[in-house]
């Protein structure tokens, strides 16, 4: 009798030890705090800081790298894919800045980027006659939208990589937001998308690179804003003294002329992603950022001079 009461209270200890932890770990697992990982997408180190309990983080990152995967796949340099429903939503954003911007942001440049060696990694200086012949592949007037599907003309090709890594941070800051993440921060190798409050509770402060110095321009703070930066020191090279980058003019075929660097913040990263390369390109930057009220710009242009273009966003300027 003394035996099966002592077993009895083992095992009643026993469970109740058992209610303890799982109540204990159950708490554990659904208080919330931050978390912080690096992973690699689009060739470039992508930045993820989220709140939330550890169970909900490891369903989020689950779900970014998904996105992300998919997204190198659908716009990646090696990709042919045409008809998807995301290529062809991301196609018609795409085609809204190529339209205001009067043909500075294009997604045809890419035999222009392919002759000049930026796709393959030995980026070169061609002669004006390969840059004449390239030319008339280039414009997305050329391309047609037929039963959900592109039709590109004879020869061209297509470089998503002026807006594809914001859609990306788009999709992604839009699911882990629907998992009920309610502070976050996700940046892709400079194009990110913030919302809620940072690690101290207050706007996210976001740094802005000096494009010839070591330091930055100034800091943004923002929230549930998008911020992405095209710059002439990302990727280039020097000859005979002169700097020759990636960011070509689809119009002339040449490295955009004017500015080296282009901040656009606003409400959604692939629009933001995709107007920082045509106010780099364009002579005319504010006349593109006036379509698009809900955008500003930071421009730091070739003179040194640094200048705010369309809506306001708190910024501290370091510039003297």
């Amino acid at each position: 009798m003394k035996k099966n009461l002592r077993l009895g209270l083992i095992n009643n200890l026993f469970l109740g030890f058992i209610l303890i932890s799982v109540l204990f770990f159950s708490s554990c697992s659904s208080s919330k705090s931050w978390h912080q990982t690096t992973i690699v997408y689009f060739d470039t180190l992508c930045e993820i800081r989220l709140y939330c309990s550890s169970s909900l983080y490891k369903k989020a990152l689950d779900s970014i790298h998904q996105i992300f995967a998919s997204t190198e796949h659908n716009f990646g340099p090696q990709a042919t894919q045409v008809v998807s429903p995301q290529v062809i939503d991301l196609y018609h954003k795409a085609y809204q800045v190529h339209q205001e911007s009067e043909g500075a942001f294009d997604l045809t440049v890419a035999p222009l980027s392919q002759l000049w060696g930026f796709l393959n990694g030995q980026p070169h200086l061609p002669s004006p006659e390969e840059i004449k012949k390239t030319l008339p592949l280039i414009g997305m007037d050329k391309i047609k939208v037929e039963n959900n599907q592109l039709i590109l003309g004879p020869h061209q090709k297509l470089d998503w990589g002026g807006i594809a890594k914001g859609y990306g941070v788009d999709l992604a800051a839009e699911k882990v937001q629907n998992l009920g993440v309610l502070h976050g921060f996700i940046n892709a190798g400079g194009d990110l998308y913030c919302w809620g409050q940072n690690p101290e509770e207050s706007s996210w402060k976001v740094g802005i690179k000096h494009p010839r110095k070591n330091g930055f321009l100034g800091v943004l703070s923002i929230t549930n804003l998008a911020a992405t930066t095209t710059g002439d020191y990302q990727r280039y090279f020097i000859h005979q003294g002169k700097r020759y980058h990636h960011v070509l003019d689809p119009h002339t075929g040449y490295p955009a002329r004017g500015k080296t660097s282009v901040t656009a913040i606003g409400p959604e990263t692939a629009i933001c992603d995709a107007l920082s390369t045509a106010l780099f390109v364009s002579p005319q930057p504010e006349k593109i950022i006036k379509a698009f009220p809900a955008y500003g710009a930071i421009i730091y242009d070739e003179q040194g001079h640094l200048n705010q273009i369309g809506k306001s966003f708190t910024f501290q300027s370091f510039f003297p």
